[in-house]
C-alpha cells in the first residue's frame, strides 16, 4: 500500500480559547482531539505523522500525545518558528504569532516525500473524513490534489463567530474559495468575507473547507514561491499578515499552476473554538463511543488496528 502522512497543524496560539488547546483532554482516559484523528487516520491507513508545532512546545507534545503513539505509527515534529524569518523578511521582533497555515506547512516539507492530507489540530474531522481522503488517493493513483469539504451546518458551534472556508465547486473542482466568518443568526447561516466582500447567505449544505487537504509533496516548490511573493507584497504589514493555506492553493488554481478536486464528505466535524464548545464536544466523543465508533480507552495495548 501506498505510503500516506497525516500533517498536524498545531503551531496555533489558541488565543480565544484562552490556552493551548490542542491538548485539551476531552476523551474519557484525558484523550484530546489530536488524539481522535490519528486514531482514525491509522484505521484509514496513513503510516506516518508529522506535527507542526511551536519550537516551545515540543517537550509538552513529546510528554502526551507523542508518547501515547509513537509505538503505533510513526511520529516526527516539524518547527514553525518565525524568529528564522525575521531576518530575511524583516519581520517586526515584537510578532509572536505565527506567519499563516502556509508558512505552518512550507516548515514539514523537509519530512514529508509521500502523498499527505493537513488538518487541523483542534479540529474533529469523523472518521468517514479519512477514509474519503484515502479513497481519493487511491480513486485518483495518487496523482491529484483534493480538498474533503464538509457542509457548513455540520461545522458550526452556537458558541459564536467562526472561520470557514466557503468553497464554489463546478464539476466536482474547486472554482472559488472565500475565507469568511461565518455565524447562524435568527436560523440564516450568515458568511462576512474576511477579504472585505459583502456578507452573503449560506444553504445548510454549502461546500465548505476545514482545512482538511489530500496533497502531493510536489506542492512544496509552488508554496514557497508564493510565499515569498506574499511577504514581498505585505512588506509594510509585516506585524498582523497571515499566509492562509486555502487561499494560497486557489490562488494557484486560478493561476492555472494546480487543480484541486472536491469530495463531499458525509462527516460532522466538531471542535473547541470557544470555551463553551469543550463540554459540548466532550459529550460527542461519549456519544461516538457509545456507538462502538472509539473504545472507552483510545490507546489501550491490546487494541489493534
Amino acid at each position: 500500500m501506498q505510503d500516506m502522512t497525516l500533517v498536524i497543524l498545531a503551531a496555533g496560539m489558541g488565543s480565544r480559547f484562552g490556552g493551548l488547546k490542542q491538548i485539551e483532554p476531552v476523551g474519557p482516559n484525558g484523550e484530546f482531539l489530536i488524539d481522535y484523528s490519528i486514531y482514525d487516520a491509522i484505521k484509514a491507513g496513513f503510516n506516518k505523522i508529522v506535527f507542526i508545532i511551536k519550537p516551545e512546545n515540543l517537550e509538552i507534545f513529546k510528554e502526551t500525545i507523542g508518547k501515547r503513539i509513537e509505538n503505533k505509527i510513526k511520529v516526527e515534529y516539524a518547527f514553525q518558528d518565525i524568529k528564522k524569518l525575521q531576518k530575511i523578511y524583516n519581520i517586526p521582533k515584537d510578532r509572536v504569532k505565527p506567519l499563516g497555515t502556509t508558512q505552518a506547512l512550507l516548515a514539514a516539507e523537509e519530512y514529508v516525500h509521500e502523498p499527505f492530507v493537513i488538518i487541523n489540530a483542534d479540529d474533529f474531522y469523523g472518521c468517514e473524513a479519512y477514509q474519503d481522503a484515502v479513497n481519493f488517493f487511491k480513486n485518483t493513483n495518487y496523482q491529484k490534489y483534493g480538498n474533503i469539504l464538509y457542509k457548513i451546518a455540520n461545522t458550526l458551534t452556537e458558541n459564536g463567530k467562526v472561520k470557514r472556508g466557503i468553497c464554489q465547486v463546478e464539476n466536482n473542482k474547486l472554482v472559488k474559495a472565500t475565507e469568511s466568518s461565518v455565524e447562524r443568526v435568527n436560523g440564516k447561516i450568515i458568511a462576512t468575507p474576511l477579504n472585505n466582500e459583502p456578507s452573503f447567505t449560506l444553504p445548510d449544505d454549502a461546500p465548505t473547507s476545514m482545512n482538511m487537504l489530500a496533497l502531493l509533496p510536489d506542492i512544496f516548490p509552488l508554496l514557497e514561491q508564493l510565499f515569498n511573493r506574499f511577504m514581498k507584497e505585505n512588506a509594510d504589514n509585516l506585524d498582523s499578515c497571515e499566509a492562509l493555506i486555502l487561499e494560497d492553493l486557489f490562488k494557484l488554481v486560478k493561476e492555472g499552476a494546480i487543480e484541486i478536486n472536491t469530495v463531499l464528505t458525509s462527516s460532522i466535524w466538531f471542535g473547541v473554538t470557544y470555551k463553551e464548545d469543550k463540554e459540548q464536544v466532550i459529550a460527542k466523543i461519549k456519544k461516538e463511543i457509545a456507538k462502538g465508533v472509539y473504545p472507552q480507552n483510545l490507546w489501550e495495548k491490546k487494541k489493534s488496528f
